[in-house]
């Protein structure tokens, strides 16, 4: 299986850190923070990685290399003009092949099993499976709506139209991590900006199986001053393990 790590962002939020170091090197115990998604994907056996950069992104691709230090392939796509999360996707549409690939937003850190978010995926004949958590802050994330078996109905309010016997079970956040099934990718734009999150709704609205897996693990979101320092001290005090 192939991957796809997002690290094309501006950083505009983590700024000055960022100022002359883009978001995905930013380190995070011994490793960059891009390399702690590497190094997940590698762990659950995923061995060629398509990365998208955009601002100070020869830099990502200086350090980083063909990937060899990390016993990895990396493959990398600039966007002169950032296409967002559906649009990077959508242009190394070619890069995935046939089969499901992963998908994680580079400016995460996550203790999740992917080879379980890929089995479900399978086991359940998924177009598509979003890793989902539990978080008293739902709100602020946005709102995934699930049924009693996890399968996602709607996003952000949007998707399959309400039904009689909807039971909303939970409510839940996106954590950046899924799993597509190349069929996704096919209503997205070709060469303009979109989000993901469109092409996903497009489909919920038509029924398609989405599918949600839920997990327990560490997750943060390394995109303010405030949560990068707090990663930097659940590292120190072993929080969060170094990945190997």
């Amino acid at each position: 299986m192939k991957a796809m790590v997002l690290a094309a962002g501006l950083g505009i939020r983590l700024r000055p850190l960022t100022e002359s170091v883009p978001k995905p090197l930013l380190p995070v115990g011994p490793y960059p923070l891009l390399v702690w998604n590497l190094l997940l994907l590698r762990r659950h056996g995923v061995e060629h990685v398509m990365i998208n950069l955009h601002y100070l992104g020869e830099q990502v691709k200086q350090t980083l290399g063909d990937g060899s230090q990390w016993h990895m392939r990396l493959s990398y796509s600039y966007e002169p003009v950032l296409l967002g999360t559906g649009g990077g996707i959508k242009r190394v549409e070619e890069f995935f092949g046939d089969g499901p690939f992963l998908v994680l937003n580079g400016d995460t850190v996550a203790d999740l099993d992917l080879s379980q978010l890929v089995a479900c995926h399978r086991k359940k004949e998924a177009l598509a499976t979003m890793a989902l958590r539990d978080d008293p802050n739902v709100e602020h994330w946005g709102v995934v709506e699930t049924d009693e078996d996890d399968r996602v109905l709607r996003i952000h309010g949007k998707g399959r139209a309400a039904q009689e016997d909807d039971v909303i079970r939970c409510r839940r956040m996106f954590a950046g991590v899924h799993v597509l099934d190349p069929l996704m990718l096919r209503h997205v734009p070709q060469g303009g900006c979109s989000s993901i999150i469109d092409a996903y709704v497009w489909w919920l609205e038509r029924g398609a199986m989405v599918a949600g897996y839920v997990f327990p693990g560490y997750w943060s979101d390394v995109g303010t001053p405030e949560r990068y320092a707090q990663v930097q001290r659940d590292v120190e005090t072993g929080i969060l393990n170094v990945p190997e």
